[in-house]
């Protein structure tokens, strides 16, 4: 179904916080207990060229997937750590992410989905992050 997506991402490095907005067009879809949620990117989150692809399953499991100018792959596994590909115009990295929650309250006609995670690369601290996803039907 094509939907409406406000997203907003909070990334926090030390004391500095770093807040993006988003509001676009993307594309929903529910397939038993697992939410499909694909939208293009924008200058607004810096990956314009991209298109992102987020998949929830309950509040145990998502996956990020982006493709184009940048491509990554985070998979967010409550109170779990995951070594992540994530490749950008300068180069390409591999980085941890550790989960502390996934809140789903995703329906078949939209909702919000709320993820919080800690990423580092060669286990230095990097940043925290929180992302909020809300959908309804456009």
């Amino acid at each position: 179904m094509d939907v409406m997506i406000d997203m907003t991402s909070v990334q926090i490095v030390n004391e500095d916080r770093t807040v993006t907005e988003l509001v676009t067009e993307g594309v929903y879809r529910m397939e038993g207990d697992t939410v499909h949620i694909s939208y293009e990117d924008s200058e607004a989150t810096g990956f314009e060229g991209s298109v992102t692809e987020v998949e929830v399953q309950g509040e145990r499991l998502a996956s990020i997937r982006r493709s184009g100018t940048a491509t990554s792959n985070l998979v967010i596994e409550t109170n779990k750590k995951h070594y992540c590909h994530y490749a950008m115009p300068f180069g390409e990295m591999v980085i941890g992410v550790y989960t502390h929650a996934i809140r789903n309250r995703l329906t078949p006609e939209g909702g919000e989905l709320f993820l919080r995670y800690t990423i580092d690369m060669n286990g230095s601290y990097l940043s925290d992050n929180e992302i909020r996803l809300s959908v309804r039907k456009a």
